[in-house]
């Protein structure tokens, strides 16, 4: 027994005698790895800066264009996209180095911790990952760089740039987006009153009336009175989501429903989206949205 009781106390000791070193090796050797494993959780080590302006202004430019929560796929494929829109526009007009201002949505660093608060870290770490994976490349169409539209969802497929802008755009063609209709409020409803609608759309209505489609569906003619105006100038002048709608007259009001949201044409960022979900890469999201282009690498 009082070998026993001799042990027991032996073992106390030692466990007394240790604790201190425990303590210092838990508290100090462990902790000073976990500020790194948290930064590679949230994203940290990712936030290096990139190897140009460009590509800074590319991540600016994602930031405010994209939800950041959207896979690392689509956001592959926006900051192509984002980087080819912005070289074509500086070639148009002759600056092929000089980094202005083409009218892309755009945040700054400060404003993304504003937007993202404790998620900054992640989300940006995140969307810099895209943008550098996808460093310097950009879509071209017989060596040039594509017109590279984009629109946050489609009603189901995407428009023919030709109806949107009334030019034929060879590799902006209507496409199967049909996932695009399981997005956020893809459909929304607006009422006017007949006044109302008098007013935004400059005529004396007796009548309002669609009297043609797009193959993709968006609204191509509208009778307004005793005007005729394209869907586009109904859908701005009444500040709708999209130009695909339907109209219908319910007493003294004129009811609006419109599915998707943007112009249509090129790539729809929740169609992006969906399809990265469904296992594609930003290339084949690309190729799906603009017909017959390639990739090339900028220096």
């Amino acid at each position: 027994m009082k070998k026993l009781l001799s042990i027991v106390l032996f073992y106390i000791i030692l466990a007394v005698l240790l604790l201190p070193f425990l303590v210092t090796l838990l508290c100090g050797g462990f902790a000073k790895e976990l500020p790194q494993q948290a930064k590679a959780l949230y994203g940290l080590a990712d936030l290096a800066p990139l190897d140009s302006e460009l590509e800074e202004y590319v991540v600016g430019v994602v930031a405010a264009e994209m939800p950041a929560a959207f896979p690392e796929e689509a956001l592959k494929a926006q900051a192509v996209a984002a980087r080819t829109y912005q070289i074509r526009q500086m070639q148009a007009a002759g600056s092929d180095f000089v980094l202005y201002d083409v009218g892309q949505a755009y945040i700054t660093t400060e404003e993304q911790k504003k937007k993202w608060g404790e998620n900054y870290a992640f989300y940006a770490g995140k969307i810099r990952n895209a943008v550098r994976a996808t460093a310097g490349e950009i879509m071209v169409y017989n060596g040039e760089p594509i017109l590279a539209a984009f629109h946050a969802q489609s009603a189901g497929k995407t428009e023919d740039a030709e109806n949107v802008w009334n030019e034929a755009v060879p590799y902006l063609k209507s496409v199967n987006s049909m996932d695009d209709k399981n997005a956020p409020d893809n459909k929304t409803v607006v009422t006017f009153s007949a006044k109302e609608i008098s007013n935004k759309l400059g005529c004396d209505l007796e009548e309002i009336s669609i009297l043609s489609r797009t193959e993709a569906g968006y609204v191509d003619e509208v009778q307004a009175g005793d005007k005729i105006l394209t869907g586009r100038e109904v859908r701005e002048a009444l500040a709708l989501r999209s130009a695909n709608f339907t109209i219908e007259k319910r007493e003294n009001d004129i009811i609006f429903t419109v599915f998707g949201y943007g112009h249509g044409a090129g790539m729809s960022q929740y169609g992006a989206s969906f399809l990265a979900e469904k296992g594609m890469d930003y290339h084949e999201i690309l190729n799906h949205y603009y017909t017959d282009i390639q990739f090339e690498k900028i220096e």
